[in-house]
């Protein structure tokens, strides 16, 4: 990997989980929620590389401090709501950064707390996939691995209409691969990213991830699942990158 870009690594977390309350900072396998994203971009060992919080929440604010990161701000409220996008929060970040520090990445590396389960070894690895491309964007995805001849329409009174996708009552062996977004890795050319304001320009590629590193808390469920995975991964020794129990 070329050890002269400027990366920033954001980690963005607000206070107002309605699903989870406290959700980033609370407790999963003994650390606050928000520790496990930070110490996997801290363990790995990525050069010129810069870690940040966004937050409006001074408790999560000094969580991230205590587990390595910088907090040199807290957002706007505005940027706090639940109807604030990725974009405009990540557009404040590099706004702050070049007023305040004179500092502009070359990268800028998303990284939501909801997603625990990345490993080190997947953050040099999508950074290596970009700088081998030189894409213009790289975005974590894991395989569809449901039957897409499944997915299935209804009416308004709740009878069945007919497959959502054209031709989808095939067998699911003739179908091209299928991704979904997993929610935890966006990497993308900061200049791209101010010019066109997304994660998804023209030229993206993908980084596919298996789906026990892809589990995303969105709810109470999500978030037990996940401590649950924790604790087992503890208790045998194994780590983010090697589920021996799925094997």
């Amino acid at each position: 990997m070329n050890p002269n870009r400027k990366i920033l690594a954001l980690v963005t977390a607000r206070g107002g989980s309605t699903r989870v309350p406290g959700k980033n900072i609370k407790m999963l396998a003994g650390k606050p929620l928000l520790a496990w994203t930070l110490e996997a971009v801290r363990h790995a060992n990525l050069e010129n590389i810069r870690l940040m919080v966004s937050t409006e929440d001074e408790k999560i604010a000094a969580v991230g401090k205590e587990w390595g990161a910088e907090v040199p701000f807290l957002r706007p409220s505005a940027l706090a709501a639940a109807d604030a996008t990725s974009e405009a929060v990540v557009r404040h970040a590099v706004d702050w950064l070049d007023h305040h520090d004179h500092y502009r990445p070359d990268l800028i590396l998303l990284l939501q707390p909801t997603s625990p389960f990345r490993s080190c070894r997947d953050l040099r690895d999508i950074l290596g996939l970009q700088d081998e491309t030189d894409a213009d964007a790289v975005v974590g995805v894991t395989r569809y691995t449901r039957r897409l001849q499944w997915l299935q329409n209804a009416d308004a009174q709740g009878i069945l209409t007919g497959p959502l996708l054209p031709e989808s009552r095939t067998r699911s062996t003739e179908h091209p691969a299928a991704y979904e977004f997993n929610g935890a890795l966006y990497l993308i050319k900061t200049a791209v990213f101010m010019r066109e304001q997304t994660f998804y320009p023209a030229h993206t590629r993908i980084y596919v991830m298996p789906p026990e590193r892809s589990w995303d808390i969105d709810n109470e469920f999500d978030f037990l699942i996940a401590d649950l995975l924790m604790q087992y991964q503890q208790k045998n020794g194994s780590d983010r990158q090697n589920f021996s129990f799925l094997k």
